[in-house]
């Protein structure tokens, strides 16, 4: 009897274990399965100030991951992934986040700072002076940073903005009629008093850091713009051709002035269009316009290629670097100003500016064992460019950015994020004549004339960011052999697509992008 009901809790026991094994193969399967299919969103805060950390890197277990934008949010695909992988959360200063994949459910998730003291240990090691460091950082710039051929999956993305400042004019005169301040009124008016576009792209990347060793596999692509403007200045483009075309003589020429300037130019080369085009050649010249704009299209990849590779001529340790604070360092002040953590790795932030005419100041971070820069950030000090003559001016304002290295299998380290922003300012303040003169005609030379006094001025500005989520080594020969593929084409948006990359791992658009909608 005893046996008997030991038999049966036995049996009844092993049942529960088979049913509670079998519970957790189905929970882990349902989660595997849940997770193929996800896409962790989230932002990343300080957890005592509650701050955005922009820039924070999230890697899988498979070495495949994400940076943060400025705003601290991601979007990192967790397709193909389990509930035994897991997600990697670094960013200097604060404690690394190390968590299995399906344990993230908020939609914000915190970092703490990193408080253990370092200055001890770092100035009891040797009391190094900024100077000193930066010596060091020279000295192993070749064995830290990899210039070897790879495979680099990115992403890239160019933001791009133009805005009139001012656009004042005062009408002087004109023999035309139909030249009137109304009808230069509506050019003004045309032209759109902002004008933003993105493009991105995501890609295989094969070669080096020199532009001439690239090859590009483009992936995916798409440009946010708005077509309007195009479409309403080639309206005004017809419409002044009309004009032209219905009070200048075929045989006339132009005498354009502008304060102590001259310039002839022949009816036909004026910058509107040929006075002699009947409206089948305009459709022609549409239908051309349409196919030059295709063909732009079908190279989009390699125009995407050359301006990465401008990029990276940028790199803070390449020979041409326009941020030469470590190719000419002897004109620069460092100044060790405090030390951190990246990982287990102790950290030093030295903070520099120029000594005498150099462009730029900024921060630097430099690792304690390998006294490599893992990252830079900088911004200029003063123009970069300046001129102004005859009421013309242009002055190029705005140059900063910053770079973020990681560390590979090799030890060596890999450009992880690349971010530079430039601008510049342009402006018009004179008077400007275009005079119709015609020698053929006896009696009066002068035929026509438009007098106007230009103040105008406008900004461009233009943002590259740049993503490397893995750079894989690969042979010179691997190089060589492959076949570079140029065919992709951006897809055009009117307005930002949630959807567009959903399932790729990009770096997530700031609001701006996010809210960006062509004009009806």
């Amino acid at each position: 009897m005893l046996l008997s009901i030991l038999t049966r809790n036995k049996t009844k026991k092993s049942k529960m274990r088979k049913t509670i094994q079998l519970a957790l193969i189905i929970s882990i399967l349902l989660t595997g399965n849940f997770l193929k299919s996800q896409e962790l969103n989230a932002s990343i805060k300080d957890a005592n100030s509650k701050e955005p950390i922009p820039y924070v890197s999230v890697v899988l277990s498979n070495k495949k991951g994400v940076i943060t934008n400025g705003e601290g949010k991601f979007s990192l695909s967790t397709a193909n992934t389990t509930a035994i992988d897991s997600i990697f959360i670094s960013c200097i200063g604060y404690n690394t986040i190390a968590q299995p994949v399906s344990t993230f459910t908020d939609s914000i998730i915190y970092m703490k700072p990193k408080t253990i003291e370092l200055r001890e240990v770092l100035v009891s090691n040797k009391n190094y002076t900024g100077e000193e460091i930066i010596d060091m950082v020279k000295d192993s710039l070749d064995k830290n940073y990899n210039k070897d051929f790879t495979r680099k999956k990115m992403f890239f993305r160019e933001s791009y903005y133009q805005g009139f400042d001012k656009t004042n004019y005062t009408f002087m005169k004109s023999t035309i009629k139909e030249l009137n301040k109304p009808f230069i009124d509506s050019i003004l008016n045309a032209v759109p008093k902002r004008d933003n576009s993105y493009s991105e792209i995501l890609c295989d990347l094969y070669g080096n850091y020199n532009r001439e060793n690239m090859k590009i596999d483009g992936i995916k692509a798409c440009k946010l713009y708005d077509e309007k403007s195009e479409l309403d200045i080639n309206n005004l483009e017809e419409k002044f051709n009309e004009i032209i075309k219905d009070n200048v003589r075929p045989d006339s020429y132009f005498k354009i002035k502008s304060g102590i300037f001259s310039t002839k130019v022949d009816a036909e080369e004026m910058g509107v269009a040929d006075v002699k085009k009947d409206s089948t050649e305009l459709q022609k010249e549409l239908e051309k316009r349409k196919e030059e704009e295709r063909i732009r299209n079908v190279g989009f990849a390699i125009h995407r290629k050359h301006t990465i590779g401008r990029q990276f001529e940028n790199l803070f340790y390449m020979d041409d670097a326009k941020l030469n604070v470590i190719t000419k360092s002897g004109r620069y002040n460092f100044t060790i100003t405090d030390y951190t953590y990246w990982g287990n790795a102790p950290v030093y932030i030295l903070n520099f500016e120029p000594k005498r005419g150099e462009d730029y100041k900024g921060t630097m971070y430099v690792n304690a064992d390998d006294f490599a820069v893992i990252r830079i950030d900088y911004e200029n000090v003063k123009n970069l460019k300046s001129i102004k003559l005859f009421g013309i001016s242009y002055k190029e304002h705005l140059a900063n950015g910053k770079m973020i290295f990681a560390k590979n299998e090799n030890n060596t380290y890999d450009l992880q994020y690349l971010e530079r922003e430039t601008g510049s300012k342009s402006g018009i303040n004179r008077p400007l004549k275009i005079i119709e003169k015609n020698k053929v005609v006896k009696g009066r030379n002068k035929q026509n004339e438009l007098y106007v006094k230009l103040d105008m001025a406008f900004t461009n500005v233009i943002k590259y960011e740049i993503v490397v989520f893995d750079a894989e080594p690969i042979t010179k020969a691997d190089f060589t052999n492959f076949e570079e593929k140029k065919g992709v084409k951006p897809e055009l948006l009117r307005k930002y697509d949630p959807e567009f990359w959903k399932g790729y791992n990009i770096i997530e658009p700031n609001q701006a992008i996010k809210e960006f909608t062509a004009e009806e």
